[in-house]
């Protein structure tokens, strides 16, 4: 049970985590070139399509990692300090997650539909920051997480 729980635990956060990296690094330079209109237009098929796989990641991610520590641990008190910290950046980039689906990805898909190009790309801009915020908590809980148990 504990090899499931692991695989499906690393297989999210390396979802997650890659795909914030691709399109953070690669998808959004490449996109720089592209008219405006259209350019918003693929940012949002694009997170039409990315963001439900990372509401699932989470799922998977707070159901494996939470049955590990109470397999492996016992529970939150026996947990090694990494545990907890990976488990708090975790925690926070759910929460910029839900503050990101809930309100400028919303308003984004209605400016886009409406065709309101300067409002969608400011919530384009926002969400960009907010998946930069992810990402670097993304790195530093992967690396919590793989390297904590040497501490």
């Amino acid at each position: 049970m504990l090899i499931f729980l692991l695989g499906a635990h690393i297989l999210a956060a390396v979802f997650w985590v890659g795909g914030m990296a691709f399109a953070y690094t690669i998808l959004r330079p490449a996109a720089g070139a592209i008219e405006p209109p259209v350019r918003l237009i693929l940012w949002r098929d694009v997170f039409k399509r990315f963001l439900p796989w990372v509401a699932l990641a989470i799922v998977a991610l707070l159901a494996s990692g939470y049955g590990m520590m109470f397999l492996t641990f016992g529970g939150f008190h026996k947990a090694p300090l990494f545990v907890h910290v990976m488990q708090g950046t975790g925690v926070a980039m759910m929460l910029i997650y839900l503050h990101l689906y809930f309100a400028p990805w919303r308003r984004m898909q209605v400016a886009v539909q409406d065709a309101q190009w300067p409002l969608a790309g400011r919530q384009l801009a926002s969400i960009r920051k907010l998946v930069a915020i992810n990402l670097v908590l993304g790195i530093v809980t992967v690396l919590v997480g793989s390297t904590g148990r040497y501490w």
